[in-house]
Protein backbone atom coordinates (compact mmCIF):
# COMPACT_ATOMS: atom_id res chain seq x y z
CA UNK A 1 0.00 0.00 0.00
CA UNK A 2 3.08 2.55 0.46
CA UNK A 3 3.99 1.84 -2.54
CA UNK A 4 1.05 3.10 -4.40
CA UNK A 5 0.78 6.44 -1.56
CA UNK A 6 3.58 7.09 -3.53
CA UNK A 7 2.53 6.72 -6.65
CA UNK A 8 0.08 8.94 -5.91
CA UNK A 9 2.07 11.55 -4.75
CA UNK A 10 4.21 11.34 -7.78
CA UNK A 11 1.23 11.58 -10.16
CA UNK A 12 -0.18 14.98 -7.71
CA UNK A 13 3.37 16.35 -8.42
CA UNK A 14 3.96 15.70 -12.25
CA UNK A 15 0.12 15.47 -12.88
CA UNK A 16 1.27 17.97 -16.31
CA UNK A 17 4.21 15.83 -17.09
CA UNK A 18 2.25 12.59 -17.16
CA UNK A 19 -1.41 14.38 -18.62
CA UNK A 20 1.38 15.63 -21.52
CA UNK A 21 3.36 12.33 -21.80
CA UNK A 22 -0.43 10.41 -22.74
CA UNK A 23 -1.67 12.91 -24.96
CA UNK A 24 1.66 12.49 -26.76
CA UNK A 25 1.58 8.84 -26.79
CA UNK A 26 -2.31 9.17 -27.80
CA UNK A 27 -1.24 10.94 -30.33
CA UNK A 28 0.74 8.51 -32.26
CA UNK A 29 -1.35 5.64 -30.98
CA UNK A 30 -5.13 6.49 -30.95
CA UNK A 31 -6.61 3.68 -30.60
CA UNK A 32 -5.52 3.46 -26.93
CA UNK A 33 -8.36 5.24 -25.26
CA UNK A 34 -10.58 5.25 -28.13
CA UNK A 35 -12.69 3.49 -25.22
CA UNK A 36 -13.22 6.67 -23.40
CA UNK A 37 -16.40 7.81 -24.87
CA UNK A 38 -20.09 9.18 -23.61
CA UNK A 39 -20.62 7.06 -21.03
CA UNK A 40 -17.63 6.14 -19.89
CA UNK A 41 -16.24 9.61 -20.23
CA UNK A 42 -18.88 10.83 -17.88
CA UNK A 43 -18.44 7.88 -15.51
CA UNK A 44 -14.56 8.90 -15.16
CA UNK A 45 -15.32 12.92 -14.93
CA UNK A 46 -18.04 11.61 -11.83
CA UNK A 47 -15.13 9.11 -10.25
CA UNK A 48 -12.73 12.39 -10.26
CA UNK A 49 -15.70 14.66 -8.41
CA UNK A 50 -16.14 11.90 -5.69
CA UNK A 51 -12.21 12.05 -5.60
CA UNK A 52 -12.75 15.77 -4.38
CA UNK A 53 -15.69 15.13 -2.12
CA UNK A 54 -13.64 12.41 -0.07
CA UNK A 55 -10.93 15.08 0.80
CA UNK A 56 -13.76 17.79 2.06
CA UNK A 57 -15.08 18.07 5.23
CA UNK A 58 -17.80 20.33 6.95
CA UNK A 59 -15.46 22.41 7.97
CA UNK A 60 -15.05 23.57 4.33
CA UNK A 61 -18.43 24.07 3.63
CA UNK A 62 -18.84 25.71 6.54
CA UNK A 63 -16.51 28.86 4.74
CA UNK A 64 -19.26 29.46 2.79
CA UNK A 65 -21.54 30.99 5.83
CA UNK A 66 -18.11 32.39 7.74
CA UNK A 67 -16.73 34.83 4.58
CA UNK A 68 -20.23 35.02 2.40
CA UNK A 69 -18.46 38.45 1.11
CA UNK A 70 -14.76 36.92 0.03
CA UNK A 71 -17.38 33.89 -1.55
CA UNK A 72 -19.37 36.14 -3.65
CA UNK A 73 -16.73 38.19 -4.82
CA UNK A 74 -15.00 35.26 -5.96
CA UNK A 75 -18.10 33.60 -7.26
CA UNK A 76 -18.94 37.04 -9.21
CA UNK A 77 -15.41 36.95 -10.58
CA UNK A 78 -15.54 33.05 -11.49
CA UNK A 79 -18.67 33.47 -13.41
CA UNK A 80 -18.30 36.75 -15.25
CA UNK A 81 -14.69 37.23 -16.03
CA UNK A 82 -13.77 34.15 -17.59
CA UNK A 83 -16.99 33.68 -20.16
CA UNK A 84 -16.26 37.70 -20.75
CA UNK A 85 -12.68 37.24 -21.63
CA UNK A 86 -13.90 33.31 -23.64
CA UNK A 87 -16.66 35.58 -25.67
CA UNK A 88 -13.90 38.83 -26.92
CA UNK A 89 -11.15 35.88 -27.64
CA UNK A 90 -13.62 34.36 -29.89
CA UNK A 91 -13.80 37.27 -31.42
CA UNK A 92 -10.72 38.64 -31.96
CA UNK A 93 -9.03 35.19 -33.15
CA UNK A 94 -12.01 34.96 -35.53
CA UNK A 95 -12.28 31.11 -34.50
CA UNK A 96 -14.64 28.71 -35.98
CA UNK A 97 -17.85 27.83 -34.38
CA UNK A 98 -16.47 24.29 -32.83
CA UNK A 99 -13.53 25.41 -31.52
CA UNK A 100 -15.38 29.03 -30.27
CA UNK A 101 -17.89 26.60 -28.66
CA UNK A 102 -15.36 24.62 -27.09
CA UNK A 103 -13.07 27.58 -25.19
CA UNK A 104 -16.73 29.18 -24.73
CA UNK A 105 -17.25 25.78 -22.62
CA UNK A 106 -14.06 26.06 -20.54
CA UNK A 107 -14.99 29.91 -19.63
CA UNK A 108 -18.74 28.87 -18.31
CA UNK A 109 -17.18 26.07 -16.45
CA UNK A 110 -16.15 26.07 -12.13
CA UNK A 111 -13.24 26.23 -11.05
CA UNK A 112 -10.77 23.68 -11.47
CA UNK A 113 -10.08 20.60 -8.72
CA UNK A 114 -6.07 20.87 -8.36
CA UNK A 115 -6.56 24.97 -7.81
CA UNK A 116 -6.60 23.99 -3.97
CA UNK A 117 -3.04 22.74 -4.21
CA UNK A 118 -1.62 25.58 -6.19
CA UNK A 119 -3.03 27.88 -3.39
CA UNK A 120 -1.36 25.98 -1.11
CA UNK A 121 1.52 26.11 -2.89
CA UNK A 122 1.99 29.52 -3.19
CA UNK A 123 1.20 30.20 0.39
CA UNK A 124 -2.60 31.48 -0.50
CA UNK A 125 -5.79 31.34 1.42
CA UNK A 126 -6.16 27.95 1.24
CA UNK A 127 -9.50 27.83 3.09
CA UNK A 128 -10.99 30.59 1.03
CA UNK A 129 -9.91 28.51 -2.17
CA UNK A 130 -11.41 25.56 -0.85
CA UNK A 131 -14.68 27.79 -0.56
CA UNK A 132 -14.38 29.62 -3.88
CA UNK A 133 -14.23 25.62 -5.24
CA UNK A 134 -17.43 24.49 -3.12
CA UNK A 135 -19.39 27.76 -4.23
CA UNK A 136 -18.38 27.13 -8.10
CA UNK A 137 -19.55 23.77 -8.00
CA UNK A 138 -23.04 24.18 -6.67
CA UNK A 139 -23.58 26.67 -8.60
CA UNK A 140 -22.36 25.56 -11.64
CA UNK A 141 -25.32 23.72 -12.53
CA UNK A 142 -27.41 26.75 -13.26
CA UNK A 143 -24.43 28.89 -14.14
CA UNK A 144 -22.88 27.20 -16.88
CA UNK A 145 -25.84 26.15 -19.21
CA UNK A 146 -27.15 29.58 -18.17
CA UNK A 147 -23.85 31.64 -19.42
CA UNK A 148 -23.48 29.07 -22.29
CA UNK A 149 -26.74 30.12 -23.61
CA UNK A 150 -25.59 34.22 -23.12
CA UNK A 151 -22.12 33.68 -24.86
CA UNK A 152 -22.65 30.84 -27.49
CA UNK A 153 -26.83 30.40 -28.05
CA UNK A 154 -26.18 32.77 -31.26
CA UNK A 155 -23.66 29.64 -32.27
CA UNK A 156 -25.48 26.37 -31.45
CA UNK A 157 -29.21 25.62 -29.55
CA UNK A 158 -28.09 25.13 -25.97
CA UNK A 159 -29.70 21.89 -24.42
CA UNK A 160 -30.05 24.36 -20.78
CA UNK A 161 -32.01 21.31 -18.94
CA UNK A 162 -30.15 18.66 -20.30
CA UNK A 163 -26.85 20.07 -19.54
CA UNK A 164 -28.26 21.39 -16.49
CA UNK A 165 -28.99 17.79 -15.49
CA UNK A 166 -25.66 16.37 -16.46
CA UNK A 167 -23.85 18.69 -14.36
CA UNK A 168 -25.74 17.37 -11.49
CA UNK A 169 -25.22 14.15 -11.81
CA UNK A 170 -21.50 14.28 -12.77
CA UNK A 171 -20.11 16.93 -10.12
CA UNK A 172 -23.14 17.43 -6.95
CA UNK A 173 -23.63 13.96 -6.57
CA UNK A 174 -20.50 12.51 -6.94
CA UNK A 175 -18.83 15.11 -4.57
CA UNK A 176 -22.16 15.18 -2.09
CA UNK A 177 -21.20 11.25 -2.17
CA UNK A 178 -17.70 11.71 -1.85
CA UNK A 179 -18.68 14.31 1.31
CA UNK A 180 -21.24 11.44 2.68
CA UNK A 181 -18.32 9.18 2.75
CA UNK A 182 -15.87 11.21 4.74
CA UNK A 183 -18.11 12.59 7.10
CA UNK A 184 -19.09 8.66 7.95
CA UNK A 185 -16.03 7.18 7.94
CA UNK A 186 -13.64 9.66 8.28
CA UNK A 187 -12.64 8.17 11.74
CA UNK A 188 -11.61 4.77 10.48
CA UNK A 189 -8.68 3.55 10.70
CA UNK A 190 -8.06 2.93 6.66
CA UNK A 191 -10.18 5.89 5.64
CA UNK A 192 -6.44 8.30 5.33
CA UNK A 193 -4.67 5.93 3.49
CA UNK A 194 -7.97 5.67 0.56
CA UNK A 195 -7.48 9.67 1.01
CA UNK A 196 -4.09 9.45 0.23
CA UNK A 197 -4.63 7.70 -2.97
CA UNK A 198 -7.32 9.86 -4.42
CA UNK A 199 -5.02 12.47 -5.60
CA UNK A 200 -2.83 10.08 -8.31
CA UNK A 201 -6.55 8.17 -8.83
CA UNK A 202 -7.65 12.19 -10.21
CA UNK A 203 -5.19 12.59 -12.29
CA UNK A 204 -5.41 9.46 -13.63
CA UNK A 205 -8.37 9.77 -14.89
CA UNK A 206 -7.82 13.43 -16.12
CA UNK A 207 -5.73 11.82 -17.95
CA UNK A 208 -7.37 9.42 -19.51
CA UNK A 209 -10.47 12.26 -20.62
CA UNK A 210 -7.56 14.39 -22.06
CA UNK A 211 -6.65 10.92 -23.85
CA UNK A 212 -10.27 9.99 -25.28
CA UNK A 213 -10.46 13.53 -26.45
CA UNK A 214 -6.84 13.18 -28.62
CA UNK A 215 -8.23 10.12 -29.99
CA UNK A 216 -11.42 11.30 -31.02
CA UNK A 217 -9.69 14.81 -32.91
CA UNK A 218 -6.94 12.78 -34.32
CA UNK A 219 -7.98 12.53 -37.39
CA UNK A 220 -8.79 16.58 -37.63
CA UNK A 221 -4.78 17.56 -35.98
CA UNK A 222 -3.49 15.24 -38.43
CA UNK A 223 -5.66 16.30 -41.71
CA UNK A 224 -4.78 20.09 -40.43
CA UNK A 225 -1.36 19.68 -39.07
CA UNK A 226 0.15 21.70 -36.25
CA UNK A 227 -0.90 25.04 -37.54
CA UNK A 228 -4.56 23.99 -35.49
CA UNK A 229 -2.99 22.70 -32.40
CA UNK A 230 -1.34 26.30 -32.15
CA UNK A 231 -3.97 28.20 -32.75
CA UNK A 232 -6.37 26.31 -30.21
CA UNK A 233 -3.18 26.53 -27.88
CA UNK A 234 -3.03 30.60 -28.32
CA UNK A 235 -6.34 31.10 -27.42
CA UNK A 236 -6.23 28.62 -24.34
CA UNK A 237 -2.73 30.42 -23.49
CA UNK A 238 -4.76 34.26 -23.52
CA UNK A 239 -7.36 32.70 -21.66
CA UNK A 240 -5.79 31.38 -19.11
CA UNK A 241 -3.47 34.22 -18.72
CA UNK A 242 -5.81 37.17 -18.68
CA UNK A 243 -7.85 35.03 -15.87
CA UNK A 244 -5.32 34.67 -13.65
CA UNK A 245 -4.35 38.65 -14.28
CA UNK A 246 -8.01 40.05 -13.91
CA UNK A 247 -8.23 37.28 -11.12
CA UNK A 248 -5.78 38.86 -9.44
CA UNK A 249 -6.79 42.91 -9.88
CA UNK A 250 -10.91 42.33 -8.59
CA UNK A 251 -9.06 40.58 -5.49
CA UNK A 252 -7.42 43.98 -5.66
CA UNK A 253 -10.16 45.79 -5.98
CA UNK A 254 -12.20 43.89 -3.30
CA UNK A 255 -8.92 45.24 -0.70
CA UNK A 256 -7.86 41.64 -0.10
CA UNK A 257 -5.25 40.37 1.65
CA UNK A 258 -2.01 39.35 -0.70
CA UNK A 259 -2.68 35.69 0.28
CA UNK A 260 -6.81 35.95 -1.04
CA UNK A 261 -5.38 37.66 -3.77
CA UNK A 262 -2.94 34.76 -5.24
CA UNK A 263 -5.78 32.75 -4.35
CA UNK A 264 -9.10 34.48 -6.23
CA UNK A 265 -5.81 34.48 -9.00
CA UNK A 266 -5.73 30.94 -9.37
CA UNK A 267 -9.27 30.11 -8.98
CA UNK A 268 -10.44 32.61 -11.40
CA UNK A 269 -7.94 31.14 -13.85
CA UNK A 270 -8.19 27.52 -13.61
CA UNK A 271 -10.97 26.05 -14.86
CA UNK A 272 -12.76 22.50 -14.20
CA UNK A 273 -11.86 21.72 -18.13
CA UNK A 274 -12.70 18.01 -17.51
CA UNK A 275 -16.38 18.57 -16.87
CA UNK A 276 -15.79 20.94 -19.84
CA UNK A 277 -14.62 18.07 -22.17
CA UNK A 278 -17.70 15.78 -20.97
CA UNK A 279 -19.89 19.01 -21.68
CA UNK A 280 -18.40 19.01 -25.18
CA UNK A 281 -18.28 15.41 -25.92
CA UNK A 282 -21.81 14.57 -24.54
CA UNK A 283 -23.76 18.37 -25.70
CA UNK A 284 -21.64 19.58 -29.44
CA UNK A 285 -21.14 15.93 -30.78
CA UNK A 286 -22.25 17.55 -34.28
CA UNK A 287 -19.00 19.95 -33.63
CA UNK A 288 -15.78 17.10 -32.33
CA UNK A 289 -13.44 20.04 -32.68
CA UNK A 290 -15.20 21.76 -29.83
CA UNK A 291 -13.53 18.96 -26.98
CA UNK A 292 -10.02 20.48 -28.35
CA UNK A 293 -9.88 23.66 -26.29
CA UNK A 294 -11.41 21.84 -23.43
CA UNK A 295 -8.59 18.89 -23.65
CA UNK A 296 -5.67 21.39 -24.06
CA UNK A 297 -6.95 23.57 -21.17
CA UNK A 298 -6.86 20.47 -19.02
CA UNK A 299 -2.97 19.82 -19.17
CA UNK A 300 -2.02 23.78 -19.44
CA UNK A 301 -3.97 24.87 -16.68
CA UNK A 302 -2.30 22.82 -14.98
CA UNK A 303 0.82 23.05 -16.08
CA UNK A 304 0.43 27.41 -15.60
CA UNK A 305 -1.06 26.85 -12.22
CA UNK A 306 2.21 25.34 -11.60
CA UNK A 307 3.99 28.25 -13.02
CA UNK A 308 2.28 30.87 -11.29
CA UNK A 309 2.65 29.40 -7.74
CA UNK A 310 6.27 29.81 -8.70
CA UNK A 311 6.42 33.09 -9.47
CA UNK A 312 4.66 34.01 -6.53
CA UNK A 313 7.31 32.29 -4.13
CA UNK A 314 9.66 34.34 -6.53
CA UNK A 315 8.17 37.16 -5.53
CA UNK A 316 8.07 36.16 -1.61
CA UNK A 317 12.07 35.33 -1.85
CA UNK A 318 12.64 38.63 -3.44
CA UNK A 319 10.81 40.57 -0.74
CA UNK A 320 12.35 38.91 2.27
CA UNK A 321 15.94 39.62 0.46
CA UNK A 322 15.28 43.39 0.36
CA UNK A 323 14.13 43.12 4.27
Amino acid sequence: MLSFIRISRWLAGNASLFIIAIAVCTFFLPELFSWVRGTTQTVILGIIMLTMGLTLTTNDFRILTRRPFDILIGACAQFFIMPCVAYLLVRVFHLEPALALGIMLVGCCPGGVSSNIMSYLCHGDVAFSVGMTCASTLLAPVMTPLLMEITAGEIIEIDAIGMFLNILIVTIIPVGMGCFLNYTYSKSKYFPTIQSLMPGLSVICLACIVGGVISTVHDDLVNRGLWLFLWTFAVVFCHNSLGYLLGYLSGCLAGFSKAKKRTISIEVGMQNAGLATVLAGNFFAAQPLAVLPCAISCAWHSISGTILAGLFLKADTRQEKKL
